[in-house]
């Protein structure tokens, strides 16, 4: 029996050790967020429950104690939720749940959700279709920067985005530029430079982003709802 405090230590560390091996981030009853398909545009879904839905806990919340998550129970509720016709990025599902990603496009932070919600909360959002320049033109906010779409040459949009992310003890970039002309309604670049590959769609009055994660530092994504500045 441990009754020193070197002792105790060792126990807590071995603990903690043991709690740390049994996580599997690719377990799929794990939300980690929306993945990247180059192949595929990202989803954007409409919170359509009424007033609010919860959100779902995955297997390793309340510390690796919600083995049975995610479930339609009282044990598997989470406390934060989001409300009628919110706005979200929607990815794989597992059961009768679907990893999200949500931040409103009214925030002034970069403060992101991610987690399960019930599947039938939600309502795939259709795209704008068709576009044309006018739709794609302007200057977007997002909180981390701007992205900014001008009219090019031979008919091409010319598309160019700067973001900063903070981090705990300083902060990362990224930028992208390109030119582009509409296909299937969405503007879809890769900036030759360092690979990045940048979605685009037109959702209501919003700008949808979404990138492959090569278009900045360690974290940097341009995945957001921009608003669109006079």
């Amino acid at each position: 029996m441990c009754k020193t405090a070197g002792c105790l230590l060792i126990l807590i560390a071995l603990l903690m050790a043991g709690r740390a091996s049994a996580y599997d981030p690719e377990d799929p009853k794990n939300c980690n967020g929306v993945d990247w398909d180059n192949k595929s545009p990202w989803v954007i879904a409409k919170v359509t429950a009424k007033p609010r839905v919860n959100f779902v806990k995955s297997p390793y919340d309340d510390d690796f104690k919600a083995e049975s998550c995610p479930a339609p129970t009282d044990a598997c509720r989470r406390n934060a939720y989001l409300v009628t016709d919110d706005l979200v990025f929607a990815g794989k599902t597992n059961g009768a749940f679907t990893c999200i990603n949500y931040q409103s496009p009214l925030a002034k932070k970069q403060i992101w959700a991610t987690g399960w919600l019930p599947t039938a909360a939600l309502t795939p959002v259709a795209r704008m279709s068709p576009t044309k320049a006018s739709d794609w033109i302007g200057k977007w906010f997002h909180p981390g920067g701007p992205i900014e779409i001008t009219l090019g040459a031979d008919g091409k949009l010319h598309v160019e985005g700067g973001i900063t992310v903070p981090t705990a003890r300083d902060f990362h970039t990224g930028e992208f530029a390109g030119d582009v002309v509409p296909k299937d309604d969405m503007l879809d670049f890769t900036d030759n430079d360092d690979g990045c590959h940048v979605q685009m769609q037109r959702i209501g009055p919003w700008l949808a982003v979404g990138d492959n994660g090569g278009c900045g530092g360690a974290g940097v994504t341009f995945q957001g709802l921009y608003r669109r500045t006079k």
